[in-house]
Order: structure tokens, then C-alpha cells, then sequence
């Protein structure tokens, strides 16, 4: 196994995938960017320890350590746009979020090393989740897809207004059956928090690639907007992004997404025979 691929085995019908809370960068790479800070702006920052208890469900875990800047293994390996007419950043990112340059004046890659990196990270990080959502269907039947991600509450370029604090993602109902989108739904229930299916954000390439109900391969994105667990600044600069991670800070989000996963396990387990 790769050292930047992490995969931690459990043995219930439920993968939780982390495609974005990597911060490593190349120490080929660095001279070409315009400053690291930059190249790890737009990590998911913490989502993997926010969701700690996956573990003791009994969840498989994958995740990258590589930032998403040397490539984004939830984009289309095609290079197509996941939301056509809509900003958004490509599968090897040349902007941050909010649209600053990465790479310094001709540095940054072209087709072929776009090729390399998809070779050398996308589709390792792809086969091993293929591999574990086949190992967990084929022993129980029926296994859910979850894959976490966060992302700064006001990003004016990608979206108007302020995100709501979860935001779910099913591809418009196309990556899972109804019955675990409205169980979802039903666990996000907390005053303290707003929510929303497929609204600005649908699921990503993760989502709508292997989400296959018919199959009993059922996938969910969920987007948590940063406020909900870190004490976010109005304008993140070198100083203040990211914060720290406080435990107790995060406890009532945490809360939340544990009785999320738990309502993915009920609905995994109510699995019809193995196919």
C-alpha cells in the first residue's frame, strides 16, 4: 500500500471515504507553487477526525494524505465539468476556491503530467475503494458509500449567500434509494443546525460514479460548511486558516454526524440477500 493512501478495514456494510483532508505536496511541486498556504487553503481541514467514530461503528475508512492541489480524486478523471456553467476547480487545480492562482507563470501542468498524476494517485485511490465497497457488498449484501467533506460557509465565487451546515448530496435521488435519503435527513434534525438535499452541492465524481441502487451500492456526499465545527474567520488568511481543532467545540456537529452514520448502518443492514 501507498504511503499517502489510507485504508482502515472494518468489517460493517458502510465506507466512509476522505478524498480531501490531505495536506502533503510534493517536494517536486513546491517551487512551482505560488506559496503552500495557498496550496492547502482549500483542504477539508479536520473532516477525518470529525468523524473519529467510524471507526468504532465498524466502518471502512479511505483517505488520501496528498492535498487536493496535486489532484482531486472526487473530479471527472476526464477533465469534464461535475457542474457545467458553475465555477468550480479541476482535476488538477490551477485556482484556489476563491479564484488566486496556485502555480507561479508557466508552471502549471499540462496534459501529460496531468496524465501521470492521474496514474499515480487517482486510480490507485479509485481501486481501492472500488475494492472495499465489493468486499462489503458481496458479504452483506448491501453496503453504503459516504463520503465526507467540508468546505468554508461563504465562498462568493462558488456559491451566493451562506451555506447551510450540512449539505447532502445524491446526485437529484440517483445514488441511493429514497429510504436512506430520508433517514439521513431525519438524523441531520437538529436546531442548531440548518440543512439541505442536493442543493448547491449534488455529490461529486465519488458520488455519481459509484452509487448504483440497483446494485445495492448506495452513495451520499455530505458537504458540512465549517462554521458548524471550527471557529471560522470571515476572511482566512495565512494568521487565522485553519484554526485549531477543538474537540468540544466540534461535539455538537460530532453528535450529529454520528447518528448520520448510524442511520447508514441501520439502512445497510436491513440488506436484501447477497446477489
Amino acid at each position: 500500500m501507498s504511503a499517502w493512501l489510507e485504508i482502515r478495514r472494518g468489517e460493517a456494510p458502510l465506507v466512509v471515504s476522505f478524498p480531501h483532508t490531505g495536506t502533503d505536496l510534493p517536494s517536486e511541486l513546491t517551487p512551482r507553487l505560488l506559496g503552500a498556504w495557498l496550496a492547502r487553503k482549500d483542504a477539508d481541514w479536520y473532516v477525518d477526525r470529525l468523524y473519529a467514530v467510524a471507526l468504532a461503528l465498524g466502518a471502512t475508512t479511505v483517505r488520501t494524505t496528498i492535498s487536493r492541489t496535486v489532484i482531486d480524486v472526487n473530479r471527472d478523471p476526464s477533465g469534464a465539468s461535475l457542474y457545467p456553467g458553475q465555477a468550480t476547480t479541476e482535476l488538477c487545480p490551477t485556482s484556489t476556491f476563491d479564484g488566486e492562482p496556485l502555480y507561479r507563470a508557466a508552471e502549471a501542468p499540462g496534459e501529460k503530467e496531468i496524465a501521470e498524476r492521474r496514474t499515480r494517485y487517482f486510480e490507485p485511490y479509485h481501486a481501492a475503494l472500488g475494492a472495499e465497497l465489493e468486499r462489503l457488498r458481496a458479504r452483506h449484501g448491501r453496503v453504503v458509500l459516504y463520503d465526507a467533506h467540508s468546505i468554508r460557509s461563504r465562498v462568493p465565487r462558488l456559491f451566493a449567500g451562506e451555506l447551510p451546515h450540512l449539505n447532502l448530496g445524491t446526485n437529484h435521488g440517483a445514488s441511493c434509494d429514497p429510504a436512506l435519503t430520508r433517514a439521513i435527513e431525519r438524523a441531520c434534525e437538529d436546531p442548531r443546525f440548518s440543512r439541505v438535499t442536493d442543493g448547491r452541492f449534488v455529490g461529486g465524481w465519488t458520488t455519481r460514479h459509484y452509487g448504483r441502487p440497483e446494485r445495492e451500492v448506495h452513495a451520499v456526499q455530505m458537504e458540512l460548511a465549517c462554521r458548524g465545527y471550527l471557529d471560522e474567520p470571515g476572511s482566512p488568511d495565512p494568521a487565522n486558516w485553519p484554526p485549531p481543532f477543538e474537540p468540544h467545540r466540534a461535539a455538537p456537529l460530532g453528535a450529529v454526524l454520528q447518528r448520520v452514520l448510524a442511520a447508514c448502518l441501520n439502512f445497510a443492514q436491513v440488506a436484501p440477500g447477497v446477489p
